[in-house]
């Protein structure tokens, strides 16, 4: 990479390699397991004069969603957060029968679903054929686009602008930002509001959330950097909130610069923190690198010490972030003999790269396992109690980021 996407700098500084591995939302069908397999370099980098973080494009987001394993519906406090962000928006914004809102990257429809309840019209765009198939099925009305500055002023000639535009978890999946945000101010009436929600850098640094560096994710924001990337597209940041899920996110509420008016006090407080962090300055990135290798090193430890003892660990989850872990440390079936999965589209095949047989939750209660290592960390409280079963038997949780951690449950 040599110029940075947002604003075509040259001033590229490494934050950290993490060597080549696949497309980390590519499983294997097992008659796929004696073909060659593509992997691609996974450098994350800073731009040392707008200071968005961001690795090369070395996938398409075609490649990535033209048929895509993630569904939404399938985390329970995911659909929770979801449910409760239509509720606040909808008195925050004043959201009669007579708005319309539309929701970038809709996934099977699991936050336009609410909005339907409430006989709110809404429109979900979703690139993704299978999911939103299955979002249209659920009555969610989605389009199977990508979104560029032309799909938005489609949408907005046929359907009308729109008083909301929501984009949760998208943001940081496109390689064309400054499109895509002009995508965003296509679609929203010239008063209208944007949300949208991505992980902040913030925390993927202090909390070594290295996992969530993967080639689908081309960009990494700390709000400083989103002010400029919202700005490349017209659009304003007015305030933001810090959230709790993916391990720490930011939730930027935006509007046309025309009608922006004065940001909130949140948003000098957060760029306060991102300052004194660092992360203006190449001062907050140089650790990173050394942290995520003890994170590497422990965890191989302890999978290494539990094989020789004689003790089984198998894992939890098959999320996107698992699959950098597991390809960073090289962990394959000798270490980790399965993990097992909620989503039945991932049951019966295999993490890209390592090759760990994906099964069925059920097949931990029945192999009663020492150890059950969960690949999606982010979801701690909600898997801690849905794992408290395993309790019964004597074994144990294993957290791997921000450190290590065993934990007791059950009774």
């Amino acid at each position: 990479m040599t110029r940075c996407r947002l604003c075509g700098s040259e001033a590229m500084a490494s934050v950290v390699d993490l060597g080549a591995t696949p497309p980390c939302e590519s499983f294997l069908a097992a008659d796929q397991l004696d073909l060659p397999e593509p992997a691609y370099p996974l450098h994350l980098r800073v731009c040392t004069d707008c200071w968005l973080a961001q690795i090369p494009p070395l996938i398409t987001p075609e490649e990535t969603f033209k048929e895509y394993a993630y569904f939404s519906s399938y985390s329970t406090s995911w659909v929770e957060h979801a449910r409760a962000f239509v509720a606040d928006a909808v008195e925050r914004l004043d959201l009669g029968a007579d708005a319309f809102v539309v929701e970038v990257a809709s996934n099977d429809g699991y936050l336009l679903k609410h909005l339907v309840e409430r006989g709110i019209r809404c429109l979900g765009v979703e690139p993704s054929v299978n999911v939103g198939a299955a979002a249209r099925e659920a009555g969610v009305p989605t389009l199977t686009e990508f979104l560029d500055p032309d799909t938005g002023s489609r949408v907005r000639a046929e359907h009308g602008p729109a008083n909301l535009v929501v984009a949760n978890n998208v943001y940081a999946h496109i390689p064309d930002v400054v499109g895509f945000t002009k995508g965003l101010r296509a679609l929203v009436a010239d008063d209208g509001w944007v949300s949208i929600e991505v992980q902040h850098l913030l925390t993927l640094i202090e909390e070594n959330q290295y996992d969530t560096i993967y080639h689908e994710h081309f960009q990494y924001y700390t709000v400083a950097s989103a002010i400029r990337a919202l700005a490349s597209g017209g659009l304003t940041l007015v305030d933001v909130e810090l959230l709790p899920t993916h391990g720490g996110s930011i939730r930027l509420w935006a509007r046309p610069s025309e009608a922006a008016g004065e940001p909130s006090a949140r948003v000098a407080e957060v760029l306060d923190r991102e300052k004194a962090a660092g992360l203006q300055e190449l001062s907050g990135y140089t650790e990173f690198s050394a942290r995520v290798a003890k994170v590497r090193r422990d965890l191989l430890k302890f999978l290494i010490e539990a094989a020789e003892r004689g003790e089984t660990v198998v894992g939890y989850g098959a999320p996107g972030k698992g699959n950098t872990l597991l390809n960073h440390c090289g962990i394959r079936p000798d270490l980790l003999p399965y993990t097992v999965d909620r989503n039945p589209y991932k049951h019966g095949r295999f993490t890209p790269g390592t090759r760990v047989p994906i099964l069925p939750p059920e097949r931990i209660a029945a192999d009663r396992p020492d150890y059950v290592l969960v690949l999606p960390w982010n979801l701690r409280a909600e898997l801690t109690e849905q794992l408290s079963f395993v309790g019964e038997w004597g074994g144990r949780l294993v957290f791997p980021i921000p450190e290590l951690s065993i934990v007791e449950v059950g009774a």
